[in-house]
């Protein structure tokens, strides 16, 4: 795998998560990064020995060297800058969510489909060795045909007016900033167990709580796709939950205690009276993998299943839109 040379667009705490991953991947190589002003650009540059440094987004978009881009801005800016990114011919890895809606998320990949470059969500999950086992295991039927998925994410934030979670502009709230991790990884589920890369449900329904700031606090859906298969997903910022993933078959159960960070990889098969634990290995980190798909999807020309195809973040995008509507959030 040649090395990719990547653009940081942004400068954030997730930004600092993902360059340490590049540093520790395979394939990358951090050559530039861009901010809204030369202090924060310098002090980033420097603490990732990274040569180029701009001061603004469009100059790290304009710098020749750089192949791909990581956007790592707040949500509401991520289309905005994909979309320019793309017209600059930058291969784009976009942080979740890709954007605030499905019309958004369409619009980002058809630019992108234009242009001829790579997109993919940083749903970093998805590029863990433990997610592809996932999916091997409800392929190979080991606990029948899967009827229902249980997926939670959600933490207890903490009221505070002035945070990003709280503020309905901003995308605050539970859905759009963890929420999407158990849409995405529900509809992948149902997908494998469907024969496809993911699968959209044909009906959405859902309550929630949404607090003083109009966001939604806590809430629960539940799915249904082909197959009579049913999806329980709840989410929130304001209290804690188990935040892993039950699968239920037909003939036995999967549980899996650390879907989203992959920390503790380990996956627990019920079947047949028998309990296994299958653990899962990796040498490197959860961002280094991403990178490293990241960059098998630029040298391949596609993103190849569990991570996120653009098709595939459109129908978790417009999930996440039923959802919101459902309880009432616009």
């Amino acid at each position: 795998m040649t090395n990719l040379k990547w653009g940081i667009l942004g400068t954030g705490n997730i930004a600092r998560t993902f360059a340490k991953g590049v540093q520790e991947s395979q394939s990358g190589e951090l050559v530039a990064v861009g901010s809204r002003s030369q202090e924060s650009a310098d002090k980033f540059a420097d603490e990732y020995s990274i040569s180029s440094r701009h001061a603004s987004y469009e100059a790290l978009l304009a710098d020749a060297d750089v192949q791909a881009v990581y956007i790592s801005t707040p949500h509401p800016l991520h289309a905005e800058w994909a979309i320019k990114a793309a017209r600059a011919g930058k291969h784009i890895l976009c942080e979740k969510p890709l954007t605030m809606n499905g019309v958004e998320a369409r619009r980002v990949a058809e630019a992108a489909r234009q242009n001829g470059v790579i997109l993919m969500e940083a749903f970093m999950y998805r590029c863990h060795p433990q997610t592809a086992k996932i999916v091997e295991l409800i392929k190979a039927k080991v606990i029948g045909d899967v009827k229902l998925i249980r997926a939670t994410f959600a933490f207890a934030a903490g009221f505070n007016a002035e945070s990003r979670l709280y503020d309905k502009e901003l995308g605050g709230g539970g859905i759009l900033d963890v929420g999407c991790y158990t849409a995405s990884m529900a509809r992948l589920v149902a997908g494998a167990a469907l024969g496809r890369d993911f699968a959209d449900p044909r009906e959405v329904k859902a309550v929630g709580h949404l607090g003083q700031s109009g966001v939604d606090e806590y809430t629960t859906a539940v799915l249904k796709f082909d197959g009579d298969i049913v999806a329980q997903l709840s989410t929130g910022i304001a209290l804690n939950l188990d935040n892993a993933v039950h699968i239920f078959g037909t003939s036995g159960s999967i549980t899996v205690h650390d879907p989203w960070f992959c920390g503790n990889a380990k996956i627990v098969v019920n079947a047949n009276g028998k309990t296994e634990e299958i653990e899962i290995e990796s040498s490197v980190g959860l961002y280094a993998l991403e990178a490293d798909a990241f960059s098998q999807a630029v040298e391949s020309g596609e993103v190849k299943s569990p991570a996120m195809s653009p098709a595939d973040t459109i129908g978790n995008m417009e999930t996440l839109d039923k959802w919101r509507h459902e309880i009432g959030l616009e």
